[in-house]
């Protein structure tokens, strides 16, 4: 059995995947994007997007996206809300918490409650990521939402941050299936029982 997102689940289901000590991931998207070319949106699409490719492999719990759709809040009230929302898994039970932040334009790095694993997109090693980041993160969030969303991301040259007339959906896919492994691989490190 595979993972699910939470708010599919009913109450019993949930209950029933938190007893059997499945992983409860919570995705956490960056509050806006970089580049003007973005929907504010980006990093929330860019988040669902990977936690469904882990739905796909592993037996995890994808719970909502913590997101603010761009608006921008202080470190300390962002921080509150996520131990709030750990506490509350905690709570139930759940013993395997992972804190996904999918954005790469985050200006601040997320810190999360003592006994989470963190695990950040920007950082994830791998010969693919490397080569194809040798472009900018407007680039590569681009690339993202073209392979996701064509119609929401409009490339053009820019003069700001990063330049993401590069951007194509092809990078962009092969950005997601580089990190989606990395991140599943990073996962059952953490817990092997994840891979039976």
């Amino acid at each position: 059995m595979k993972g699910v997102w939470l708010e599919d689940l009913t109450s019993s289901e949930a209950r029933g995947r938190f007893d059997r000590g499945d992983a409860v991931v919570i995705p956490v998207a960056s509050a806006g994007s970089q580049g003007a070319d973005l929907p504010l949106g980006a990093g929330a699409m860019i988040a669902r997007a990977l936690g469904q490719r882990l739905i796909e492999r592993l037996p995890v719990v994808v719970a909502p996206i913590v997101s603010f759709g761009g608006q921008w809040i202080q470190a300390e009230t962002f921080r509150q809300i996520l131990c709030e929302v750990v506490d509350a898994f905690r709570a139930q039970g759940v013993t395997r918490i992972v804190l996904l932040e999918a954005g790469l334009s985050t200006e601040r790095r997320l810190e999360g409650p003592s006994g989470v694993l963190v695990l950040r997109v920007r950082d994830v090693p791998g010969g693919l990521i490397d080569r194809l980041r040798s472009g900018s993160t407007v680039d590569h969030e681009t690339s993202m939402v073209l392979a996701l969303a064509p119609r929401s991301a409009r490339p053009a040259a820019s003069a700001g941050v990063g330049d993401p007339s590069h951007a194509t959906a092809f990078k962009g896919e092969r950005l997601l299936a580089a990190w989606s492994d990395a991140l599943a691989a990073l996962l059952t490190a953490e817990w092997p029982q994840l891979d039976a």
